[in-house]
Order: C-alpha cells, then structure tokens, then sequence
C-alpha cells in the first residue's frame, strides 16, 4: 500500500532532512526548492535575490552537535565548519541516502489551501508554479521547512535622515566579502552573530569600523575550557540538570563572571541591560582583539544621521561612508491560506510545529524556532515526530490542551526572555530536544543504560548531547548510534592533533570510568528523584 503523499516546502536543512525522515517511515516525499539547488541560507551566492550566507562564514555549532542524527560529520572534518564544508557534509547526506530524487528545483509553492473535504481528510489542495506554468497538487500532510531568516527587517523609520544620507547603506543578508569596502568608514548596526561577525571582518579592511548596539551583549567564544568547542562542554545533561537545580541568579553570576574573566564587558563597552540568561549571547571570537586594537569602536545607538554622518545617544558624531543594518529577520508564510485555524496571528504553534486549531494535524513546521544550539538535530527530531503523528502513530492533545501549553510557555517566555525577535522562539537545546524525544519514546533511558552499559551511560550523562543519543531506542533506532557516541570525542580530537608529538605519558593511578561512576551515580539518583518529583 503506497505511503502518504507528504509536501516538504524547501531544501535547506530542515527541509533534507524531513525528506530523508518521510522516507524512514515510509511516506512519499516531494520537495520543492524555489532555487536550483540545496542547502538553503548555508549555500553562498555572490548574487541572487535571497538570503545567504557571505563567503567566509563559519558555523556557530561544532560538527558532533550539528550532524544529523544516524550520519556523522567525516571525522577529519574541522569542528567549526565553513559553509562549504557545510555544503560537502549535506551533498554526501542527499546522496547517502539518495535524497535528491524527491526534490523538484526552481519550484515556488504559490498556494497552500485545505482541500473541500479536509476535515475528513486532513488533505490540502497545493498550487506549484515551475518553468512558467501553474501546477496543482493534492498532499495528505505539509512540512514547511522555509526558514526563520526569509525577510531582512530593515528599521529604516527608527533612523532620522537615513534616507538623505549620501553614502551607502545595506543589509547585513546583502554582505558577501570585504573587498568592496577597503578604506571605508562603516558602522555596523546590530550585536547578534552576523553584526559581530561584519564588524570583525571588515575590520580588516576599513578605514575604520563602528559597531553601534542599544542594548549590548555577553560576547562567548567558540573554543572554551581546554580547548574543546563550547557546545560540547556546556551543552550536557549533566549541566542540563544543574541548570535545573541551581537559581537563575547563581546561573548567570557564573556565567557573567565567566565571560567577564575573558575579557571585561564594561570596560569594552559591551556590558549589557540584561542577565546572561535573558536574551541570546553573541559569538565573537576575535571581538575583544580588535577593540582593543582600536580596529572596531564601540558605540551607543544611532538617534540620526546626516547626509555624511551618524549622530549616536551619546552626542557623539562620526562620518561615515556605509551603514550596514545587521538587524535581522522576520518570517513569514505568503503561501498559506489566511485561516485562523491553519495560523493565528500570533503564529501559535504546539511545541513549535503544530498549529493548535486544525481539525486534522497534518501540517507542521520544521525548524521554525531559535534552539541556544543547532538547527539539524532539533528540525530533524521535529520531522520525527510529525511524520509519526501524520501516520496516525502519535496524537496530540486536545486543541484546549495545546492551548493551555502554547500561554504557559508563553507566560514563561515573558518571565525569562527580552521581549525580542531573537528569544521569541529560543529553546534550550537540550531541554527541547529531550521534549520532542519524549513524545516519540526515542529520549535515552540512563537507569537502564546505567544498569546494563555504564560507559556509554556515563558519556550520555556526562559528555557532550549529541544528536546519536536520540537514535539508541524507539523509532529509527540506528545500529550505529553506540558507536557514534562512543567515538564522538576522537572526531572532536582528530582534527586538531595534525602535528604528531612524542611524549612520554605517566600512568594514571586511578582509571578515568572509576572516577566518573563516583562523580555521576549520586547524581543519576538526584536525576531520578527530580523526574519522578
């Protein structure tokens, strides 16, 4: 009996990765990709009329805590990837699991409405437009893996005169490389990652650079302690559950007090309005070295400009030549019907996949948040469970129960977050991931595992949560998983030793698996009391 005929809007890395999800469990994918060819944002373009990423643009999430679940990053592969490797990585995953065939190129969905009889049903009438002509469709389940970045904000009213300024003004989506700005004066407008990231590449380049911020930023590096990427060794369940135990103002001294040990954020001009916890930090490796090197000067906010010139909060006044708008993204869907109950205003989805008010669960969102880690692994758990539910294999609450959930969550949200486009849809990793596995039966049972394999039940617990401890149980269990796990910190070692050296290496008097059962068995038995309380 053929499978459910399943629509997948787009081929970046939400959306490969629902194909390949479709395929597991026996539906039949077809996806459709307005440009002609994979990977979405992490495809550089030096032209084209859609988001990307600029030419030297390095992921923020290392390889063991970014690949997909059951196909691991090659292991000579760098930890923090360039999008080309990125590329290479998703190419060998399209081919690997012959992905590519399900995928129909320059096809721009126009049209997504439910079918006259969807309330039985649950099917939805699509309309597709490709090579000129309008072609329509019947799916029985729609997975929109668009992306949150499709519309540059630019807040042009925010700024008084912009719009008589004689220089340039751009962007950040409209940034490819450097080399058209050499011997420019630039600020920089904006503090998240892509602001950071121009600042201190242009840098090099520019006359000079400003980085102007309203609010400020903690600033965290992608190499933490001992030299090992800093998801790896923040992102366990082991500090997972200390986070759990420990106040929100002992969190963030820590925190604070650890980014600030690095390099002081108030004497940089950096130190936020906020806590740690409350907005998402920014990456900036190389940020305190050009500051303090005078190659980026920090500023307040822009209150106007002039025709060659920007006039910052603080009365201040500096001529520029180009102003780049690293101010972020919106997200939208044009091609969904204006109904309520496909999605409401507010844009209320149950765990951020299903919207709440459908009679028949057969549309979900993929990747449409902002996880404090990787895209992959959270989208891909997210196809998991949907391609399950859209199988009638897992049920959802009650549309009052999932209502009940979506304003708790948000109530949460506003108690915890700024109110921010960027924390409007932020999930911690681990947390969010362990939720969605939960609803799948695929979340790792460490007292079984204790009990019967310590050592892997003691890297689970203890190392870094990477996306293979959701494939060792349950649905789509992978015969590789142990393994992969096992093996993870030799990949995360392998590419850094390319220098050989000959030491000599003193025995160590008490074996390393002894140690870690005295540090994690009393607190698998303070997890388990917290689970069970």
């Amino acid at each position: 009996m053929p499978g459910k005929r399943i629509m997948v809007i787009g081929a970046g890395v939400s959306g490969l990765g629902a194909i390949k999800i479709c395929l597991e469990e026996g539906l039949e994918p077809t996806c459709f990709e307005e440009s002609n060819d994979i990977g979405g944002l992490w495809r550089y373009e030096t032209e084209g009329g859609r988001p990307s990423v600029y030419k030297s643009v390095i992921s923020n999430t290392s390889k063991e805590m970014t690949a997909y679940s059951d196909y691991p990053f090659p292991d000579h592969f760098p930890n923090y990837l360039h999008n080309s490797k990125i590329m290479e990585y998703l190419r060998m995953y399209v081919k690997h699991f012959h992905i590519l065939k399900h995928i129909r190129f320059l096809s721009k969905v126009c049209s997504v409405r439910k079918h006259s009889d969807f309330s039985f049903t649950g099917q939805w009438d699509v309309v597709v437009q490709a090579e000129g002509k309008q072609e329509s469709y019947v799916f029985d389940g729609i997975m929109v893996c668009s992306g949150l970045f499709t519309n540059p904000i630019m807040p042009l009213q925010e700024f008084p005169g912009i719009t008589r300024f004689k220089g340039q003004y751009i962007h950040s989506w409209e940034y490819k490389s450097p080399e058209k700005f050499q011997g420019k004066k630039i600020i920089v407008i904006g503090i998240g990652n892509s602001g950071v990231d121009l600042a201190i590449e242009l840098s090099h380049v520019a006359a000079q650079v400003f980085l102007s911020t309203r609010r400020g930023a903690w600033i965290w590096n992608r190499v933490w302690d001992n030299g090992m990427p800093l998801d790896t060794v923040l992102f366990t369940r082991f500090n997972s559950l200390l986070n759990k135990i420990c106040p929100a103002f002992l969190t963030n001294r820590w925190a604070e007090n650890k980014l600030n040990a690095h390099f002081n954020h108030d004497i940089y001009g950096l130190l936020p309005q906020h806590r740690f916890l409350s907005h998402q930090a920014t990456f900036g490796d190389d940020l305190p070295n050009r500051i303090i090197s005078g190659r980026v000067l920090m500023k307040p906010n822009v209150t106007k400009f002039t025709e060659t010139s920007a006039i910052f909060e603080d009365g201040t006044e500096e001529n520029v030549d180009v102003v780049i708008f690293a101010t972020g993204y919106t997200y939208s869907f044009p091609f969904l019907e204006n109904n309520s109950t496909v999605l409401d205003i507010q844009h209320s989805m149950y765990k951020f996949v299903f919207p709440p008010a459908l009679e028949k669960p057969t549309l979900a969102f993929i990747g449409i948040l902002q996880p404090v880690g990787a895209t992959i692994p959270t989208s891909e758990l997210q196809s998991r469970w949907a391609a399950r539910v859209f199988k009638g294999l897992n049920k959802l609450p009650s549309v009052n129960g999932m209502m009940a959930h979506i304003r708790k969550k948000k109530t949460e949200f506003e108690k915890t977050y700024l109110n921010s486009l960027r924390d409007a849809r932020r999930v911690q990793y681990v947390d969010y991931m362990d939720e969605i596995a939960s609803e799948i039966a695929v979340k790792p049972n460490l007292f079984s595992l204790f009990l019967w394999d310590p050592k892997l039940a003691l890297e689970i617990f203890l190392g870094p949560c990477t996306p293979y401890q959701y494939r060792l149980q349950g649905p789509g269990k992978w015969a590789g998983a142990r393994e992969a796990i096992l093996t993870q910190r030799e990949r995360i070692i392998k590419p850094l030793r390319t220098r050989t050296l000959i030491r000599d290496q003193a025995p160590c008097s008490v074996p390393f698996w002894l140690k870690s059962i005295c540090v994690a068995l009393p607190l698998f038995v303070l997890t388990f009391i917290i689970n069970k309380g």
